[in-house]
Parts: structure tokens; C-alpha cells; sequence
């Protein structure tokens, strides 16, 4: 993602609506009927389930910084602008209302659902662009995609990351499909998603790679 701060803030304004799209939408299915949501997972959540959520997200982070340090790639880690903390916090609403929203085979049975959770997963790790990077030849236009080249970046630290990446779409299906979410709400997908890039942003700042 682009840390242009025009971009970052049209991704925050677009995150802020489908939020409030959402809410609205909650609140509609509550006055009326649980099953009256129109969106995916625009349902009311335990407190319970946030907290599992949020709880396994961040013990994942545990395992993503110490990995890079046992690995000794910590300083192979991209710095982060400061203001990027808005566009990352957003990530975890308008990413969760495509993957954990759309993306998912549901009431198709249980084996459809959990080999789209696995497949949609791979595609999420992918393309956040660690282990594969798009890489356009110096005489094409941004807009001339079909002339796009792939490069692949095969190092521990782009395969680590991958991994970990794969593993927190795992945990964010489990959020909302696991049985501790009886009401398969999206809300604790996005809770623990913004909480785990939130915990990104301090780590980096921990570790002197944000950029004030």
C-alpha cells in the first residue's frame, strides 16, 4: 500500500463508511430480526469472542517478532511511515469485509467452508506482496497491468512473513466461524485484525523502524 497521505486518507474515509455501512446495518438487524442483515456477519458478538479474537491475534504477533529474531531478519523489516498507522487500522475493516466477509464458501457444508478459508487464506498471504512483487518495466504505465511482471523473493524473511500472514487469515476465518462466535459476526475479525496491525506499528516503533 501506497504511503502517499492523500491515498492513505481516501482508504481511511472508505474504511470509516463501510464501518458505518455496517453499523448501520447491525443496529437495523437488531430492532428487527438477527437474520434481517444484509451484510455478511452484520450481527451482535459476545464479549467472549472479542476478546479470543484479539487475544490470538496478538499471541500471534508474539510468534511473528520472536521468529524474526530467532531467524535474524529483524533488520531486513521494511521502516513505516508514522501516518501509516491509519491506513494499517483500516486494513482491518475493509480487509476482513472481503476475505472473512465475501471470500468464503458458507452453508455449502463444512468441508467447502474450511477449503475456502485455506484457499482464500493463501491468496490473502500472496498477495501482500512478500514472497511475489509486481514489477513494471521502465517504458509501461502504472494503468498497463497486462504488461506487469512477477518477481519472486524467496529469503526467510519473505517466507517467514508469508507464513505468518497465512496463519493470522486462519485465525481471523477461526474468529468468525469458530464456536465460540455463535452469531459468526464479523466484528471480532475486525477488532483483532486492526488490534494485531496496531501491535505491528509499535513493535516496528519499538524497534526503530517507524519514521516520524
Amino acid at each position: 500500500m501506497t504511503e502517499n497521505p492523500i491515498m492513505i486518507l481516501l482508504y481511511v474515509g472508505i474504511a470509516a463508511y463501510v464501518a458505518n455501512m455496517y453499523w448501520g446495518d447491525y443496529k437495523s438487524g437488531r430492532a428487527a430480526d438477527p437474520e434481517a442483515a444484509c451484510l455478511p456477519g452484520a450481527t451482535g458478538t459476545s464479549v467472549k469472542a472479542i476478546l479470543i479474537a484479539v487475544i490470538g491475534a496478538l499471541l500471534l504477533l508474539a510468534v511473528e517478532t520472536g521468529g524474526e529474531i530467532a531467524l535474524g531478519v529483524v533488520d531486513e523489516q521494511s521502516e513505516m511511515v508514522w501516518y501509516f498507522v491509519f491506513a494499517i487500522v483500516a486494513a482491518g475493516i475493509v480487509e476482513e469485509v472481503i476475505f472473512r466477509g465475501y471470500l468464503v464458501v458458507d452453508k455449502r457444508g463444512r468441508a467447502a467452508l474450511v477449503a475456502s478459508c485455506v484457499g482464500f487464506s493463501l491468496i490473502f498471504a500472496l498477495i501482500h506482496f512478500h514472497v511475489v512483487s509486481l514489477e513494471y518495466p521502465e517504458d509501461v504505465a502504472w494503468w498497463q497491468f497486462w504488461q506487469v511482471e512477477l518477481e519472486w523473493t524467496l529469503t526467510d524473511k519473505a517466507l517467514f512473513t508469508t507464513a505468518i500472514l497465512f496463519a493470522n487469515s486462519l485465525w481471523f476465518y477461526a474468529c468468525r466461524f469458530g464456536p465460540w462466535n455463535e452469531t459468526r459476526s464479523i466484528f471480532p475479525c475486525m477488532i483483532a485484525h486492526a488490534a494485531s496491525n496496531l501491535g505491528v506499528f509499535f513493535v516496528k516503533w519499538a524497534q526503530g523502524y517507524v519514521i516520524f
